[in-house]
């Protein structure tokens, strides 16, 4: 797993969710605030994606998610029961919690972003090599480069229809130096 999150930064990321989501079940608004006022179960919670792989887990959805409301998973059991999670918490809160939460845009919020972990019981198959991710971040720069370039040559060929000769000079000593740096 990735180094360890500290617990005030995920108290600080569970006040800022609920402070925007409704969650589909009020159980899990509970079950939220719970945590908050209990640092040493924070301590032990890791927020990640695909939780039904781990020993003990929570999937907790907003409104505005198409995933499902709530499921709790321990070792083969899996319910919709939110008690029996709240329970659970309460009894062993010394054990590793998993939770997933399902909201608009989860992959792409920073605050998200700030405590989410790798999940150490994915399975190999579903997780990115780090040939892969190599790949895809090779892939990224080279189509942003293209962008880039494109956008560039537009720029000029609209400074020469204008008949602006000092942009069209600018724009095309930019686009010379691009030219041979992508060389």
């Amino acid at each position: 797993m990735t180094a360890m999150v500290p617990v005030a930064a995920k108290k600080d990321f569970v006040r800022w969710f609920l402070k925007r989501y409704k969650l589909k079940r009020r159980e899990c608004v509970w079950i939220l605030n719970y945590l908050l006022s209990h640092e040493q179960l924070l301590q032990n919670v890791h927020f990640t994606d695909e939780v039904h792989y781990c020993p003990r887990a929570m999937v907790i959805s907003t409104i505005n998610s198409e995933s499902i409301p709530f499921r709790f998973y321990k070792g083969n059991l899996m319910t919709a029961d939110a008690e029996k999670s709240f329970h659970d918490l309460r009894l062993h809160p010394d054990e590793k919690m998993f939770i997933q939460l399902n909201f608009p845009n989860s992959n792409t919020c920073p605050h998200y972003a700030s405590v989410r972990e790798e999940n150490p019981f994915l399975p190999a198959e579903l997780q990115v090599s780090a040939r892969d991710r190599k790949i895809a971040e090779k892939l990224l720069e080279e189509s942003a480069a293209s962008m880039s370039l494109d956008l560039l040559m537009k720029r000029v060929d609209e400074a020469l229809d204008a008949n602006d000769r000092e942009r069209f000079l600018v724009l095309s000593a930019m686009l010379n130096d691009m030219k041979i740096i992508k060389d």
